[in-house]
């Protein structure tokens, strides 16, 4: 996962329809147009299968009115946004909020106009997304060739997975009457609204996670920078460097504009990888970063012979710890690399015919897994047991990378400055405003709080960032926390209660009616979840055994991180609040 995503990728078609338009935010973030608390289950799947055949006929149409299927037409309209954005901003312009007495007429408008990306731009949005090579070679130092590879492959499928049982339970429950904007609406609508306030303050500990490892990685590279050749300048305080780019991100992060930030989100897509190709170059024609290998993880990584193993590597040959630890940190990594999943439900809201996502997986995932198995395997056979994490920190000829943390931090920029527009207003409108109700953002009181939110959000990033400076293991702290609860636990257990409740249906005597909005149900309890559960024994018991292999994945890739952060401040490598570089 490329930590600069989360915000990237909604802000690459000009403004974010969820939060710089008033109205249209008002209807995104408004659950229903009438009482969402009465909503069940079937009426979601009734007005969903609606929605979808409606969906079919206008795609249909699109297509006939596009012409003859040429490549250039198949270009245009997979990578175009159609014609929606004038439907958008007219509906915005002339509509109040919705209230209870809107009409559906209305709210198909409303939804619809925000529906305009193809399947081509969903690709797009999913590799910006989930592509972050650079902890990859790495997590091959500390697995070997042949579980690396293996490892990889398997998540790279269980992703794509996770990504497919997504796509379809939004197919399956979202509509024009109720439009499905953001992954915790997943939830409330299997689970209530308590486990909706739950995946919501999930994301936003998440998003001050990522902030701490964006503004520590950004701050490592000021550093190397400052040091020069084999530290042969004074150099900042390692603290300071981090205080440096905190500041800037900050101060970037208060342009409340997102349109002019498309343009610079697709450059950091291609800088990403422009410093792939760059970094598997120079670790062919020059040695590792001896000197960023000892400051992170001590001084017995002396130079020496560069080793690489296809199998596990013995104890001595991997910096993430010994045995099972440094195996499982390897993992923690792989797991990160495809975490992602949980903004594909803002993706799928923002496509005009959702049925074509599964085009937009099978995709991307093929190009991300070429990319991370050919990257991880290229730098780890010229670098060995000395493969530094990130990839770029890892190059020792300071003039290649002075110039790839230049990169680096012009993509860490950007997405501090998207995220000082989206990130801390998910946590405000979904955490503050909708679960300690908070006033508005829009109202001057929201403006308020919301200027003091932006810098607290910040200082927490930065606290994260200082108090536990080991790159490779707070990533894969991360990864083990967030990339395996959003990419595998979380769409396990989704599924598993969707399947239970939609099966568990009696189809002649359970049915919705739209005129009475009522559903008369048969039985209630345990009763009708065992009988849900045995419709499809099979599938739903691998479900049952996906979502319990990503707790104890979860449990695991904790442990080991923090065993070997425990054992990094024990033996004084890592230092909180420090002014030593660990680079």
């Amino acid at each position: 996962m490329t930590f600069p995503a989360p915000t990237t990728a909604l802000a690459l078609d000009g403004e974010d329809p969820r939060t710089d338009l008033k109205d249209v935010a008002a209807f995104s973030h408004t659950e229903t147009p009438v009482n969402a608390k009465n909503v069940t289950l079937e009426e979601y799947l009734h007005y969903a299968s609606i929605t979808r055949s409606e969906e079919k006929e206008a795609n249909a149409r699109y297509r006939a009115a596009k012409g003859p299927h040429t490549w250039q037409n198949i270009v245009q309209d997979h990578f175009s946004r159609g014609s929606g954005g004038d439907a958008l901003q007219n509906s915005a312009a002339g509509q109040t909020r919705p209230d209870h007495g809107a009409i559906e007429a209305e709210w198909k408008n409303a939804s619809r106009a925000v529906r305009t990306a193809g399947w081509g731009s969903a690709f797009y949005l999913i590799a910006t997304d989930v592509l972050g090579p650079s902890q990859t070679p790495w997590s091959f130092s500390q697995l070997g060739y042949g579980p690396g590879f293996a490892l990889y492959t398997v998540f790279g499928v269980l992703s794509g997975c996770s990504g497919l049982i997504l796509w379809r339970l939004f197919i399956q429950l979202d509509s024009d009457r109720y439009p499905m904007r953001n992954f915790a609406d997943i939830f409330y609508r299997i689970f209530g609204a308590g486990m909706k306030h739950f995946v919501n303050i999930a994301q936003a500990v998440q998003l001050i996670a990522v902030l701490g490892f964006l503004i520590l990685l950004n701050g490592q590279g000021i550093s190397q920078m400052a040091y020069g050749p084999s530290n042969s300048y004074p150099g900042i305080c390692f603290v300071a460097c981090l205080v440096i780019f905190t500041v800037a991100g900050f101060a970037i992060g208060q342009i409340r504009t997102l349109q002019k930030y498309s343009w610079l989100a697709n450059l950091a897509v291609f800088l990403n990888l422009l410093v792939v190709f760059i970094v598997m170059g120079l670790a062919a024609n020059y040695a590792p970063n001896y000197n960023a290998v000892m400051a992170t993880f001590g001084p017995q990584w002396e130079p020496g012979p560069i080793v690489t193993f296809a199998g596990t590597p013995p104890d001595g040959f991997a910096t993430g710890g010994t045995g099972f630890v440094a195996t499982v940190n390897g993992v923690n990594q792989a797991l990160l690399c495809y975490g992602g999943a949980a903004l594909f439900v803002f993706f799928l809201a923002e496509m005009r015919h959702p049925m074509d996502f599964w085009k937009s997986i099978l995709c991307a995932q093929i190009l991300i897994y070429v990319i991370y198995i050919v990257f991880g395997m290229v730098v780890y056979h010229y670098h060995g047991q000395y493969t530094y994490a990130p990839a770029v920190q890892g190059v020792s000829d300071y003039k290649w990378q002075t110039a790839l943390n230049v990169m680096n931090l012009i993509m860490g920029l950007i997405a501090c400055g998207l995220f000082g527009n989206i990130g801390v207003k998910i946590v405000y409108i979904e955490v503050f405003e909708k679960l300690m109700q908070f006033p508005p953002m829009h109202t001057p009181r929201g403006r308020v709080w919301w200027a003091l939110l932006s810098p607290a959000y910040w200082v927490l990033g930065f606290i994260l960032a200082a108090a536990i400076p080991q790159f490779p293991l707070v990533s894969g702290l991360i990864g083990a926390i967030f990339g395996v609860g959003f990419t595998y636990i979380l769409p396990a257990l989704a599924a598993l209660g969707f399947r239970l409740r939609r099966d568990a249906m009696l189809e002649e005597t359970e049915r919705f009616d739209p005129a009475t909005g009522a559903v008369n149900y048969v039985d209630a309890g345990i009763r009708r979840v065992a009988w849900g559960f045995m419709k499809r024994p099979v599938l739903n018991l691998a479900l049952l055994v996906y979502f319990l292999g990503g707790l104890v994945t979860c449990g695991l890739g904790c442990y080991a991180a923090i065993i070997q952060l425990m054992g990094a401040f024990s033996s004084g490598v890592a230092t909180s609040f420090t002014c030593d570089s660990p680079v």
